[in-house]
Parts: C-alpha cells; sequence; structure tokens
C-alpha cells in the first residue's frame, strides 16, 4: 500500500472510552503543529502489523497539537482495531496520513442535522463542535446499543442540542422516521454509522424529501464486489498508458501493475484516497464515498472498488 505525504507521530495518550472504545492522541515528536484539517476528515493509521485503517477525527480543526481518534475493538475484526487495542501504546511512533475529507460540513446551511449510530460518533463530535463555534444551528441525535457501549456520553450530555438513544433503555431501535419527519425539510442531515442505519436513513431522507443528505461509512458494504466479470479497456491519460483490465482483476491492481503508482489505501471503498477524475467512459461505482449526484456525474472513481460499465475508461493518471 502507498500513500502520500506520510507523517511520523507518536501515541502521546490512549483512553478508555467505553467498553471496547479507546481514544488515541497523536502529536508529532517535535511538538511541532499537524497539518490543519476541517471537520468530518479523517486520517490513515498505518499499523506495524502491515495493515491500513482509516480513522475519524474527533478533535477540534482549531487545535493542530494534536489529532484524536476512538477505535473501537470489532468482534470482526480483521486485526486493525484488535492490534491497536492489543499492541499498541503510549510513545509507540506510527505513520498516518494527511487528513483527508469526505463529510464536510455545510456551514451556510440554516439548520443542522447530526446523527451518531456507536462508534460513528467520532467525527459528529468535531462537526457539532465546529458548528457550535461558528454559532449555527445543530442537533444530534447520538444512538448506540447500550450507555456503556456508547463513548464520550458524559461530554455529550453537557450539550443541549444533543439527544441520546440506547435501545436497551428504550426497548427499541430509534424511529429515525419520527425522528427525521419532524426537522425542516431543507436541513442539511448527516449521518455516520453501520452500512444498515445508513441505508435506512437513505431511504428515509428519500421518502421524506429532505435532499439535503450526507453520509460516513465507516465499513465497507457486505455485498460490494471489488471485480467484475467482464474485461475493459483503461487509457491513463498522464502515463500515456493504455491497459487491460481483464476479468476477476481490480482497476487498482491493473493500474499498480502497469508500473503506474497512484494514491491508495484502504482497498474497501471507504477512504477515498484513490479517487481519480475520469475524462471519459462511464465507472460502475462500488464505493461509500460519493453520493448519488456524485455517482451520476461520473466525474471521480475510487479505482480500488470500482469498474467499468463500457469497455473503455480514460482516467487523469
Amino acid at each position: 500500500m502507498t500513500s502520500s505525504n506520510l507523517l511520523s507521530v507518536q501515541v502521546t495518550a490512549m483512553r478508555l472510552e467505553a467498553k471496547g472504545i479507546v481514544s488515541i492522541e497523536l502529536g508529532k515528536p517535535d511538538q511541532d503543529n499537524l497539518p490543519s484539517f476541517e471537520a468530518g476528515s479523517h486520517i490513515d493509521l498505518h499499523l506495524a502489523n502491515g495493515l491500513v485503517r482509516s480513522y475519524s477525527l474527533l478533535s477540534s480543526p482549531q487545535n493542530q497539537t494534536h489529532y484524536i481518534v476512538a477505535v473501537l475493538n470489532d468482534r470482526d475484526s480483521s486485526g486493525g482495531s484488535r492490534f491497536i487495542h492489543e499492541k499498541l501504546r503510549v510513545g509507540d511512533l506510527i505513520a498516518i496520513s494527511a487528513p483527508r475529507n469526505n463529510f464536510s460540513v455545510d456551514f451556510s446551511a440554516e439548520h443542522s442535522v447530526l446523527i451518531a449510530g456507536g462508534i460513528g460518533v467520532t467525527p459528529i463530535m468535531c462537526m457539532l463542535n465546529d458548528l457550535r463555534a461558528k454559532k449555527k444551528q445543530v442537533e444530534v441525535l447520538y444512538c448506540a446499543r447500550s450507555r456503556s457501549e456508547a463513548a464520550f456520553v458524559d461530554m455529550l450530555s453537557q450539550y443541549p442540542e444533543v439527544q441520546f438513544h440506547f435501545d436497551d433503555e428504550q426497548s427499541a431501535p430509534p424511529d429515525l422516521k419520527s425522528y427525521l419527519d419532524k426537522r425542516p425539510k431543507d436541513s442539511h442531515v448527516y449521518c455516520c454509522g453501520p452500512t444498515k442505519m445508513l441505508d435506512a436513513f437513505e431511504n428515509l431522507c428519500e421518502a421524506l424529501h429532505m435532499p439535503n443528505v450526507h453520509v460516513e461509512h465507516f465499513a465497507a458494504a457486505e455485498d460490494m464486489q471489488s471485480v467484475q466479470n467482464d474485461e475493459y479497456v483503461v487509457t491513463l491519460s498522464q502515463s500515456n498508458k493504455t491497459i487491460s483490465v481483464p476479468a476477476g482483476k481490480s482497476l487498482l491492481d491493473a493500474i499498480l501493475d502497469a508500473g503506474v503508482n497512484i494514491d491508495h489505501s484502504c482497498r474497501e471503498g471507504i477512504c477515498g484516497a484513490c479517487e481519480t477524475k475520469v475524462l471519459e467512459g462511464i465507472p460502475d461505482h462500488r464505493d461509500n464515498v460519493l453520493t448519488k449526484s456524485e455517482r451520476a456525474a461520473n466525474k471521480t472513481i475510487m479505482v480500488c472498488v470500482s469498474g467499468c460499465i463500457c469497455k473503455k475508461l480514460i482516467l487523469d493518471v
């Protein structure tokens, strides 16, 4: 895996925030400032076991002395979160990417609604604090299975804008339809959480005619396929190369095998590192980064998971 502009940082603090959730504070060893970022951004952690994982920043964009992320020890972990919980310790050096933002806040909105599911609260916290600092109207619904599994509850309880829903206390999952239906239709609504929650959220917003919808995935869809059955041809305009992508091979691997370096990280279509400009052709979008309107425009493609529904693509690589 490759990524440009990797930074070397040190783990300066780790805190248990809830059952199975630890926060990690990262700072530069020379105590210099880190690159600036916007609310909703995430970074890639390049772990010592060779894995690369993306995590949202929950710290304030106004504070560049450190970054803070929070990591759930996922029971279905493929090695990333488990390594962080079991092996990463204060004082360790780690490489990270510069911040990227696929979940930016529209500060021109009259009203914003932020919905978090479980560990999806991390970008929501950062967005809430930024909206409050700019004196914007904002509401938050924080959902989790139980209070013990919800991070930062004590901190967020201090904000009148935040409403909580814990499944075990309510004996039911949150009624997102009722909640959204009571909000202004022109609100900008944001959601970060499990895939099933995000799918329900997007469907409800469409049914309720709420056009300003923003989502952030922290896991790839279970049925996502990164390869396709038909061969196609890709021209890389900057590299002056034309390559065939055979059936069963990902576009990213075909580009790398052709000797062309291209930024990539998660290989799951969720981090946005490999976003590439499309000059010609119709992509088969399979990512969890682009919105429906961005997919329809066909101006960019996530080459790690997406393919082509025509015979030829021309990319700005």
